[in-house]
């Protein structure tokens, strides 16, 4: 027989064989020994949790010869049938290559007929997320009513595509990332069936670089046996996934806290002359001095070190490094993570983040007494003259000094509001038209949602529909960036929204965005100015007369 990997050989075959989700686990069982079996579940979590193998375990057990029982017996022939997939009524679904309406119907045409081996009808859908808007709209009614054989599990790793539809007809399992524990013991377990020799170290770096998978862990495990010589050994896994070593790292952050910056670079080439990735380096840079921080402040929590080893060197580092240079360390680096992550130069920006920290900004620089004498003296005088002024009475305002506006102060950059387009809008805008905008409104963002626009519907999930007109209507933003990158010509936003209200609405629609600061000041504005106009049109026409011919100042006018 061909090689199988130990993912597969080693695939648990009861609830008791999963690790490190006992609280789905648990629930399943209660669930089996009671009779409460529900027609629907919904699986989800990350890769590797152990979503279908769970459902596989659930399959055998319903089905099981022995049911009620919270385990699978895996001796009967509907257990063994469904291990080796040669039970035609449990039928394992890949979403992925079956998302179309028309293979959606076929299972909903099939699900009439009764099983023909075993007790239920189970279909295991897994990445079902993947399925169109047709298919799970084909889905909806036989999920939420199935014939009393049938069970459906969905399995995804991304339940936020799922519609809200569906999974309001499941119960939800949300599977954890394995802790890194559970991960080593199982692979110690693997690896003693394997009669392979593995060291503590060389399974604990695994368990790190599978981040909480245990199907990464074991295909990790498989790779490491043969990269290896049949020991196991730390150096093996290092070298095998790219990771640095404790050893290297202590050395590392020792010669950053001498601000060796020779030193630092020096061992960096090293480093990437052993194949090392930036990225992945940077990472375990970070965790690093987060176990430091961490043993620093609290070295009895148990549980708290991550990747370091606590031995003399990690104790050293944590005893001369204060907590303020960790503090700046681990921020530093974060932020050039975050840069690394969008450049096609990470080695680069990684050095550039490594010299920061081995010079840091300089402190400024302190004033002699010489130096401070005159600034104290000046500050003196300028104290004494304010509370002068402020002993004196205020002068009585003159009647030809002309009173000066204040100017409105001048904006640089950012976003450039249309005014004269808004108050040509203002004039035409009434409240039916910005009733049916507003109304509209919610369908807009899901719209844009369905439609996998999602960043769009979140650049506009602070905005609101705030005036309108027959052919157009104001958008108002809480931030003035938001409304900027709304109306980039590059986005599309506009013309999204444009086109979506003019499917919901049958009315072409001009979005006209403006920050929620800017809106204030046109609408008072232009609230004004109506008044005003309005005052000036009701004035009666004697007197505007008398204003014209001897001038406003020589006319009182007694009621």
């Amino acid at each position: 027989m061909a090689y199988q990997a130990l993912y597969r050989v080693f695939r648990p075959q009861r609830f008791a064989d999963m690790v490190g989700q006992e609280h789905v686990t648990k629930t399943l069982q209660s669930a089996l020994l009671q009779h409460k079996i529900s027609h629907a579940y919904l699986f989800s979590g990350p890769r590797g949790t152990g979503k279908t193998s769970a459902a596989k375990i659930f399959a055998k057990a319903v089905n099981c010869e022995q049911t009620p029982a919270a385990e699978p017996c895996n001796e009967c022939p509907a257990c063994l049938g469904i291990t080796n997939g040669t039970v035609p009524d449990v039928l394992e679904i890949d979403a992925a290559s079956n998302n179309r309406v028309d293979e959606i119907r076929d299972i909903r045409e099939k699900v009439k007929f009764a099983p023909t081996s075993v007790r239920y009808k189970v279909y295991i859908i897994d990445e079902v997320h993947m399925l169109s808007i047709g298919a799970f709209n084909a889905l909806l009614k036989t999920l939420e009513e199935p014939p009393k054989h049938v069970i459906f599990i969905l399995a995804t790793t991304e339940p936020h595509k799922i519609p809200a539809t569906i999974i309001s007809r499941c119960q939800r399992f949300d599977f954890r990332r394995i802790p890194l524990p559970a991960i080593v013991s199982r692979l110690k377990y693997v690896a003693s069936a394997q009669g392979v020799e593995a060291s503590d170290e060389a399974l604990s770096a695994i368990a790190r670089a599978a981040d909480g998978g245990m199907r990464d862990a074991l295909s990790l495990l498989d790779q490491a046996i043969s990269f290896s010589d049949g020991k196991l050994r730390l150096d093996d896994v290092l070298a095998m996934t790219g990771a640095a070593s404790f050893a290297a790292l202590s050395s590392f952050i020792d010669a950053i806290h001498r601000k060796d910056t020779a030193a630092v670079l020096q061992q960096l080439e090293t480093m990437m002359a052993q194949g090392k990735d930036p990225n992945r380096l940077i990472e375990d840079l970070i965790l690093y001095y987060r176990d430091l921080l961490l043993y620093k402040t609290a070295p009895h929590v148990e549980g708290a070190i991550q990747i370091a080893v606590v031995d003399e060197a990690f104790t050293s580092l944590s005893e001369t490094i204060p907590v303020s240079d960790l503090y700046e360390a681990i921020e530093s680096l974060n932020k050039s993570q975050q840069e690394m992550k969008w450049t096609n130069h990470p080695r680069l920006l990684l050095e550039v983040a490594l010299v920061k920290l081995c010079h840091p900004s300089a402190a400024a620089p302190s004033l002699s007494a010489s130096e401070l004498e005159p600034l104290v003296k000046r500050i003196e005088t300028l104290e004494a003259e304010l509370r002068r002024l402020k002993e004196q009475p205020p002068a009585p305002p003159s009647a030809a000094a002309p009173v000066k506006k204040p100017s409105k102060p001048t904006k640089t950059g950012g976003y450039k509001a249309p005014v004269s387009r808004i108050y040509e809008l203002l004039k035409q805008a009434t409240h039916e038209d910005l009733a049916l905008v507003k109304g509209c409104w919610a369908d807009v963002l899901d719209t844009l949602k369905r439609q996998h626009k999602v960043s769009h519907a979140a650049l506009l999930q602070e905005s609101e529909p705030v005036a309108a007109s027959a052919s157009a209507f104001v958008l108002k933003f809480k931030y003035e960036i938001h409304c900027k990158m709304a109306t980039d010509p590059t986005s599309s936003v506009k013309e999204n929204v444009e086109a979506i209200l003019f499917e919901l609405t049958n009315r072409r629609f001009e979005m006209v965005a403006i920050p929620e600061g800017e809106w204030g000041k046109i609408r008072e504005e232009f609230i004004r100015n109506k008044d005003a106009k309005t005052e000036k049109s009701e004035e009666d026409p004697l007197i505007a007369e008398a204003k014209r011919l001897f001038g406003e100042e020589l006319i009182e006018i007694k009621e």
